[in-house]
């Protein structure tokens, strides 16, 4: 038997579609983080889909307030600016326990490399020691990319730096800290004339570092998540 349906029915089944869709769309939407900044206002996305602890660690330095009162501490133009970890007084703020490493992984789903614009962890030589610090690319910077490494075991031809490897074992690529690069983890969405007006800054010598301090501090006083 088949069933007729109403205008008012039709009508309903509509709405009921268009707010799945909607549902969806807003399910699949990147959270937003505005640096309200001394310089102005920076806003960023993240994408948690790429990087997923990395963005839940960024996410809740946001959210207990760590960002706020610290400096962009390192500004070096025509390479990226820094901040997250010190404050007015060049302080280091203390932090949690590092995030694991996930550059490989989110490049290899399709996540964004270091170029301009580029939200990434900054951190020391081990590949597993970023807390809070993060960085935005003012230029491409692919030497700071990671390398994903192609399946298989023994890896049966890996390309590095014009050089080819073949039958290597996974385990020693896996291991090789010159294949990690930097975890990009999100991007500058509005205010990129405020990290160009960062990064043009004069620098110098402030705190415990001997240069690319920015003789003009540039604070962040609030990082909100953006409703």
């Amino acid at each position: 038997m088949m069933t007729v349906m109403t205008p008012r029915l039709a009508a309903l089944a509509l709405s009921l579609g268009l707010a799945t869709a909607t549902g969806l769309v807003a399910a699949q939407e990147a959270p937003k983080v505005k640096f309200a900044t001394t310089a102005g206002d920076i806003v960023v996305e993240v994408y948690p889909d790429k990087a997923p602890k990395t963005v839940e660690n960024f996410l809740q330095y946001v959210n207990d307030k760590h960002y706020d009162g610290t400096i962009f501490h390192r500004v070096i133009d025509n390479f990226m600016i820094q901040g997250g970890g010190f404050d007015s007084r060049y302080i280091q703020k203390p932090t949690r326990p590092p995030v694991a490493h996930e550059g490989q992984q989110a490049l290899a789903k399709g996540g964004p490399r270091n170029v301009v614009g580029t939200l990434s962890m900054a951190r020391t030589s081990d590949p597993n020691s970023a807390s809070s610090q993060f960085f935005i690319n003012v230029k491409d910077n692919a030497s700071l990319d990671p390398v994903v490494i192609p399946p298989g075991d023994p890896v049966p031809r890996f390309e590095y730096k014009g050089r080819v490897y073949r039958n290597e074992p996974r385990a020693r690529l896996a291991a090789a800290q010159e294949l990690y690069g930097y975890t990009v983890f999100g991007k500058v969405v509005s205010g990129m004339d405020v990290v160009n007006k960062i990064k043009a800054m004069p620098t110098g010598a402030a705190g415990p570092f001997g240069s690319d301090v920015p003789k003009t501090p540039v604070v962040i006083t609030s990082a909100t998540l953006v409703k």
